[in-house]
């Protein structure tokens, strides 16, 4: 794995109160290291990080996973009830849900346009709203 990205995964890591690991710096360095906004299933992460040569679990990417939402480094996004993404862009946008190759990809938040939501039943708050917009090809 390359020092800079190695770097940029230590940097966002430092951003939250999780201790630096070998393993969680190693897949955070392989969700962030690029720089770039990412949005990875956890068996594609498992796998990305077997071909860079890291030994860690399933589990562990699994485990990680939910360390870095719970901390605030990343989102949750589920489709279909069953299939989770995590999002490395934490900011409240729209998501397009690719049907035919099971991708999620952002949607331009400028052009979504929520005028009202149902209130929360009583005892109860809205803590987020996700969008996904589900696509097929033509």
């Amino acid at each position: 794995m390359q020092h800079k990205a190695i770097e940029r995964g230590q940097k966002w890591l430092g951003t939250s109160e999780l201790r630096p690991t070998r393993q969680r710096v190693a897949l955070a360095a392989l969700l962030v290291g690029d720089g770039q906004d990412r949005h990875v299933t956890a068996e594609g992460l498992f796998d990305a990080a077997r071909k860079a040569g890291e030994s860690v679990s399933l589990a562990t990417v699994y485990n990680t996973l939910k360390a870095f939402c719970d901390a605030g480094l990343m989102q949750e996004v589920t489709v279909d009830g069953s299939k989770s993404y995590f999002d490395t862009n934490t900011h409240e946008h729209p998501h397009f849900y690719w049907e035919d190759d099971g991708r999620l990809t952002d949607a331009p938040a400028e052009q979504l346009e929520i005028i009202r939501i149902p209130d929360a039943p009583e005892g109860a708050e809205i803590a987020s709203v996700d969008v996904v917009i589900r696509l097929r090809r033509k």
